[in-house]
């Protein structure tokens, strides 16, 4: 197994805390963006395009960045990895198109609700059948509080917002979209962890997300473009270009952290981080009409708390509960046993479970 897979919840959590820190600002350069171009397409075409340049440059010049694209396509062509999963690009395109379509809509506080009770049932679904590269993960009674404690701290966070939507039943149409991108954020993830552990870089995984999604960006603004037509012309200040760049860089953390700590904790890190980099950002940079009200801070550390509750039994109390005093393959992890998985017991992971032995194999 590779180094990345041994990461603990400890410091796991921790990292996908840093990573979702990241996407406020990333969204703050995209709302600039689109803000200055007129045109919110463009402005998340140009975000995935840079991200896509920046990252095909490093895949060319890095010698573990054309191993990585050489070792895939060996994966691809013997069938180790569905080709399906190159489409994971196109969810993280539809994400983005999700905020541009609905967010001036439902306003940043709906669609972030949103967002996160996607986010939360796709974690627990994708981790309880398996279906990410470290494969099942019992939905315990700590990690479903963790997720309904994540979603009740986001709401309150939000709630000062909340009151200047008004007619919310009449938005249930669109608030599906910004549900079904979170909810399809979890089995992204997942493919992306995947590609990376085949590949062993988290520079290809990497590349494909964003060359898939600038394709489809690129054919919904050519449409946008012959209806609308095209908006002001790009800007000349470098940091409206920053959106891509840290695109790559949250999608690579993300590629190597779903194999570590499962696709349901690392979600509920990136929320953390997203509401502490959203009031980091409130505070030193805020835009007009910012309030930094007790709810939005009280609801941010009530998200802390519950990633701490989500990581709850630790393996020793899950060995406990197995009675034996020794992780021995046979009883190392009692859900490996139950859903009819393998021994392996060199592939413990941070919440007591176990991998596919045959999936570990093959890494």
């Amino acid at each position: 197994m590779s180094a990345p897979a041994r990461i603990p919840a400890l410091l796991g959590l921790p990292i996908a805390v840093a990573a979702g820190v990241l996407m406020p600002l990333q969204g703050r350069v995209n709302g600039a963006l689109g803000a200055k171009l007129g045109d919110s397409f463009a402005a998340a075409l140009v975000s995935f395009t840079t991200g896509l340049l920046l990252v095909a440059v490093l895949s060319v010049v890095l010698p573990k960045g054309r191993q990585g694209l050489k070792t895939l396509r060996g994966e691809l062509r013997t069938r180790e990895l569905p080709a399906w999963y190159l489409l994971s690009g196109v969810i993280g395109a539809f994400y983005v198109l999700a905020q541009a379509v609905t967010i001036g809509l439902l306003g940043v506080a709906l669609f972030t609700v949103a967002v996160v009770a996607g986010s939360m049932l796709g974690g627990l679904a994708v981790d309880r059948i398996g279906f990410g590269p470290i494969g099942r993960r019992r939905i315990t009674f700590a990690r479903a509080l963790g997720a309904g404690m994540t979603l009740a701290a986001v709401a309150w966070a939000v709630s000062p917002r909340l009151g200047a939507v008004a007619g919310i039943a009449v938005l249930a149409g669109p608030l599906l979209m910004p549900f079904i991108g979170g909810l399809l954020q979890a089995p992204q993830q997942a493919m992306l962890g995947s590609m990376a552990a085949a590949a062993r870089t988290p520079l290809t995984s990497t590349f494909l997300n964003f060359l898939g999604g600038a394709i489809v960006l690129l054919a919904a603004w050519l449409v946008k473009l012959a209806v609308a037509g095209a908006g002001a012309p790009l800007p000349g200040e470098w940091w409206y270009y920053l959106g891509g760049p840290l695109g790559c860089l949250f999608v690579a953390v993300s590629s190597v952290l779903v194999r570590a700590i499962g696709v349901l904790l690392m979600g509920l890190g990136i929320i953390g981080g997203q509401l502490l980099g959203s009031l980091a950002l409130d505070a030193v940079l805020p835009v007009p009409g910012t309030v930094i009200s007790l709810p939005t801070v009280l609801g941010t550390l009530l998200t802390l708390v519950a990633m701490v509750v989500a990581t709850l039994p630790w393996p020793r109390g899950a060995l406990r509960r197995s009675g034996s005093r020794r992780p021995a393959p046979q009883a190392q992890g009692g859900a490996a046993r139950s859903e009819g998985r393998t021994e392996n017991s060199a592939a413990r992971t941070a919440d007591g479970n176990t991998e596919d032995s045959a999936e570990d194999a093959r890494r």
